[in-house]
């Protein structure tokens, strides 16, 4: 293909009233692949000068190659193009990793937690002074567009901020003693080194959520970043040295996923494994992690539920269906993976979701204006073409988008299906692509029953004018956060984290800190004798 299409945004629209059905037809400005690639090395170049693009592991704070020197690609999604090349680190590389973490644990644990907060603050300084070549870099190499990198640089570098401030907030307890002569005291202290897998939708977010509490707690980290996405991990990495934070106290290994996760499964030094991703990889690991008796926290899966009641402000609904569903291209756990809609209000939340759905502008991440980058890969994008051919099978009716867009490589058209039913596999699995089902329900009570209808237990989204039903249907709910009239909920000062097969433990918040703490009982007797 010689040249790409770069959507602008305007399509003309082919509405039949019975069906409220539509398509797109882009109006679109022609990109050659020289004036992006031309881009691309652009921003390449910029990162190369910050000293940011860094393209090998970090082990003991110095950065280095696969011992045997092979090498995996790390390409940019919108294009295609390989960005640079990575060590593909195995099994050695992790343990010597997991070595460097352990020796420097003893110290960086025994820093007073005014010191550690010091360094997690400098790296938050740090962070912020290169939110603009950060978010260069996550769009590079993920594809989201670069108005969401930046926030995501943000929403990362607030983990940090918060983690210092927390870090000096770390208290024990002194329990009411039974006899006379004891005192009981309650001491919580570092789990140790901490083995830290972290997914490819957010490349900097989903580390620094762990990295952050686990090094204000006084734990040391082996880092592995997805394979689709390193540099991020590897900049982030960077500022920490630049920070002063010790040698061995964040490590980053890439590379062979397989071997990594069996090393740190197998090691006695990590003591605990934290992991974003699927749920399949987490059962996996959380199996593994028998072996060693390792404390897990793991972050899975969602199947996410909008609920849109008759009572609903359209206007905010529609707003806040389209942020839940459609942010990162729909690759995100917390999505809307269903939209579940009352009969009184289905028509008309048909008609203005679509419309809404239909002006937002596909493209590369790097160009103005555009709300949609591309799918992360192949992959990803035939799953979608999976799920849509099985919802049509089965008597689903495409509303709008449906297919691969016009732009080619993994960009695919922001999409919305009416007639969905619950034994459809987009009512029974995560599409994770810009894929919005709409399923129509009578009752709240079947809003709640088609709602937890799932293993799934994330992140679920009510809109409603009514405060009771808010209240009745939250705690009805079966999943971890819900957020009422609001599409975008996540933040660093409130827990994130799922029930059922969605994960265990909770990330963010104060709360999220304790997973990084052993909690030690301490009972001093004899306090009578002299």
């Amino acid at each position: 293909m010689s040249t790409l299409m770069r959507a602008t945004g305007t399509f003309t629209k082919l509405l039949s009233p019975s069906s409220h059905s539509f398509s797109l037809r882009p109006s679109a400005s022609l990109l050659t692949r020289h004036q992006m690639s031309t881009e691309v090395e652009n921003v390449i170049t910029r990162l190369k000068n910050s000293g940011l693009l860094r393209s090998q592991g970090l082990i003991a704070g110095k950065w280095v190659d696969a011992h045997d020197r092979k090498t995996i690609k790390v390409c940019n999604p919108a294009t295609g193009e390989v960005i640079v090349d990575v060590p593909c680190m195995g099994q050695k590389e992790t343990n010597d990793a997991i070595s460097s973490a352990f020796e420097a644990f003893y110290s960086w644990s025994k820093l007073t937690a005014t010191e550690r907060s010091k360094y997690l603050r400098k790296w938050y300084d740090l962070l912020i002074a290169h939110k603009e070549d950060l978010g260069q870099l996550i769009t590079l190499e993920q594809g989201k567009p670069l108005k969401e990198s930046l926030g995501e640089v943000s929403y990362g570098a607030g983990f940090i901020e918060f983690s210092a401030e927390e870090a000096k907030r770390i208290y024990g307890d002194i329990i009411p003693a039974t006899l006379p002569d004891r005192r009981l005291f309650v001491l919580k202290q570092p789990v140790g080194v901490v083995g830290a897998i972290t997914p490819w939708n957010f490349p900097l977010a989903m580390i620094t959520r762990k990295v952050g509490p686990a090094l204000a707690c006084g734990c040391t980290v082996v880092i592995k970043p997805s394979e689709l996405t390193p540099l991020t991990a590897l900049a982030a990495a960077e500022l920490s040295l630049q920070a002063g934070i010790p040698p061995g106290v964040v490590n980053v290994v890439m590379g062979n996923a397989a071997d990594i996760g069996d090393a740190i499964l197998a090691s006695t030094q990590v003591r605990k494994i934290t992991f974003t991703g699927s749920t399949a990889v987490g059962k996996k690991l959380m199996a593994g992690a028998a072996g060693t008796v390792k404390r897990v926290s793991l972050e899975l899966g969602g199947n996410a539920p909008c609920i849109v009641f008759d009572d609903a402000d359209l206007d905010v609904a529609v707003k806040g269906a389209l942020a839940a569903k459609f942010r990162n291209s729909g690759q995100t756990c917390v999505c809307a993976n269903r939209v579940l809609v009352q009969e009184g209000i289905y028509e008309k939340f048909a008609n203005a979701f679509s419309k809404a759905v239909q002006n937002l502008q596909v493209g590369d991440g790097f160009t103005e204006g555009v709300a949609q980058g591309p799918l992360i890969n192949e992959a990803a994008v035939q799953k979608v073409e999976s799920f849509i051919k099985d919802a049509i099978s089965k008597g689903a009716k495409v509303l709008l988008g449906g297919k691969r867009h016009s732009l080619g490589m993994t960009f695919y058209e922001p999409t919305v299906i009416g007639d969905v039913k619950s034994e459809m596999l987009l009512s029974r699995e995560e599409v994770f692509g810009p894929v919005a089902p709409l399923l129509l329900f009578k009752t709240e009570e079947e809003a709640i029953r088609l709602a937890n209808d799932t293993n799934a237990g994330l992140a679920a989204y009510i809109f409603t004018n009514s405060i009771q039903r808010s209240w009745r249907v939250s705690e009805a709910l079966e999943y971890g956060l819900v957020g009422i009239n609001e599409g975008i909920i996540s933040t660093e000062v409130a827990p994130f984290g799922g029930v059922k097969q969605s994960g265990l433990g909770r990330e963010g918040s104060k709360y999220g800190l304790d997973e990084y703490l052993e909690m030690k009982y301490v009972c001093l007797g004899n306090m009578n004798s002299n």
